[in-house]
């Protein structure tokens, strides 16, 4: 299972100083329509690990970036069928008409099939080796 934490979109959790136990999240894009989940099910953990008046804190800035993901995250996604972003902002490597590599085969045989995915930072791509769809989350 991939977690807030290993996304990056967790970003501190922090006693205040009337003693509350407060989650700073940023959210992976402004507008996310995730965001009101994600709060919610935050609060419902930490009502059930003992605060009950745990608080959510979102920050916008600096925007998340797919740099915070961790290497954990990375692995996890990568498990999940989900290629893992390059560094944001660095650049592109040089494919020579080569795909990124299909996460159920290795297979470097791939294309696009969609800049869109299930979410906004997602593209669809196929490998044209064993056929099978995989998301790719785009660097950001």
């Amino acid at each position: 299972m991939i977690t807030l934490a290993d996304l990056g979109v967790i970003r501190a959790v922090e006693v205040t100083g009337d003693g509350t136990l407060e989650v700073v999240i940023t959210p992976t894009y402004m507008g996310c329509p995730a965001m009101p989940e994600i709060e919610a099910g935050i609060r419902r953990v930490l009502a059930d690990c003992g605060h009950p008046d745990g608080r959510v804190r979102q920050v916008l800035s600096p925007a998340w970036t797919t740099d915070w993901i961790s290497a954990e995250g990375r692995r996890k996604l990568a498990e999940n069928g989900i290629v893992p972003p390059g560094a944001a902002g660095a650049p592109l490597p040089v494919r020579l008409g080569l795909g990124l590599p299909c996460p159920n085969c290795g297979s470097v045989a791939t294309r696009p099939q969609s800049v869109f995915g299930a979410t906004r930072c997602q593209a669809v791509l196929v490998c044209t080796a064993c056929q099978e769809t995989f998301a790719h989350l785009k660097a950001m």
